[in-house]
């Protein structure tokens, strides 16, 4: 329980991790006093109850992340958490106290600020840990599977990376959607994707990754790919001529190359880019309509409230090391008042 003294410390400054180089996780620090965040225009004040950590926490770390903060920054850009102050210029503000999930720099702190126009709140009856995800892995999946990859039931979705954030949001929803979903994901996170509901799972790191997946399928209709490197060639591979979709969202392991000379004679298929951020400010009127078949998905009991590890806000140098060595499943929060 914060006693008063606390709370009017608070205030003024907060806890915050601080990524002091681009030299990865190990260089983020735990910082006690560091200044709190004013709201800017069009932007609220969060009082953060639970931060989300993604792989692109990690790329930030080691300057890779394409228009990335550069160090020293205050690390993490998704949370969920208290609307305790409002900036100029927000239209319609929610009232001061409303518990919403949204990105915004600085989010592995007590507190952050939010663009207001890209924040939802948290369902009635969920925690704020449990709301992480909805407008990044969710959102990222469903536009993967939807606008930009075309499910239809029936047809065969491969989904790497799935015992991830994103990875189990996308079986879940390929599975709703009435596709078959091959899946990979390392040996030991099998079982767990197995109970997602999906059909077949693999290790992805086999030799014969894209033999196997045409054996057992003849061809997939879509695939979602977010490790790079080391399953591009085979997402490809397994992909049908013409027809068939690969939604490149991540590349964990690298980025992988794609010519011209590969799409017209050897890989003779439809590569589509997604960035959820991207996305949501370029076309925004599609990111609405993906927010609100979240929302109904969340109605419908088809999204769940979800079940991320929660660790204190001084183990996250090690849970952002543990993501970038493929040790982490599910997703993974922080939280900043512990």
């Amino acid at each position: 329980m914060e006693t008063n003294e606390q709370r009017n410390t608070d205030e003024r400054t907060a806890r915050a991790l601080v990524q002091r180089s681009h030299q990865g996780p190990r260089d983020m620090v735990l910082t006690t006093g560091h200044p709190r965040p004013e709201p800017g225009p069009g932007e609220y004040l969060i009082r953060v109850g639970a931060a989300g950590v993604n792989f692109a926490d990690v790329m930030q770390t080691r300057g890779t992340y394409a228009d990335g903060p550069r160090a020293p920054y205050v690390a993490g850009f998704e949370a969920a958490g208290e609307i305790v102050g409002v900036g100029p210029d927000v239209a319609d503000p929610l009232p001061l106290g409303t518990r919403v999930i949204g990105t915004g720099p600085g989010a592995f702190a007590q507190y952050t600020t939010m663009p207001a126009a890209g924040v939802l709140p948290v369902p009635a009856g969920w925690s704020d840990a449990e709301a992480l995800g909805m407008v990044l892995n969710w959102a990222t999946a469903l536009a993967a599977l939807k606008p930009l990859g075309g499910v239809e039931a029936g047809e065969t979705v491969l989904v790497h990376a799935a015992a991830g954030g994103v990875g189990q949001a996308a079986v879940r929803l390929a599975r709703h959607y009435g596709a078959r979903v091959v899946a990979t994901a390392s040996p030991a996170k099998h079982d767990t994707v197995k109970a997602l509901g999906a059909d077949e799972v693999l290790d992805g790191r086999r030799p014969d990754l894209a033999e196997e997946i045409t054996r057992l399928t003849g061809g997939v209709d879509l695939v979602l790919e977010s490790v790079g490197r080391a399953t591009f060639g085979a997402s490809l591979a397994v992909t049908k001529p013409f027809t068939g979709r690969v939604v490149v969202f991540g590349a964990a392991s690298g980025d992988a190359a794609l010519t011209t000379h590969d799409l017209v004679f050897t890989h003779r298929v439809q590569v589509k880019g997604l960035h959820i951020g991207a996305l949501a400010a370029e076309v925004p009127s599609l990111y609405r309509s993906l927010i609100a078949e979240i929302e109904a998905l969340v109605a419908a009991g088809v999204y769940p409230p979800g079940s991320p590890l929660v660790h204190p806000l001084a183990d996250g140098p090690a849970v952002l090391e543990s993501l970038e060595a493929g040790l982490t499943s599910g997703k993974h929060a922080l939280d900043p008042w512990r």
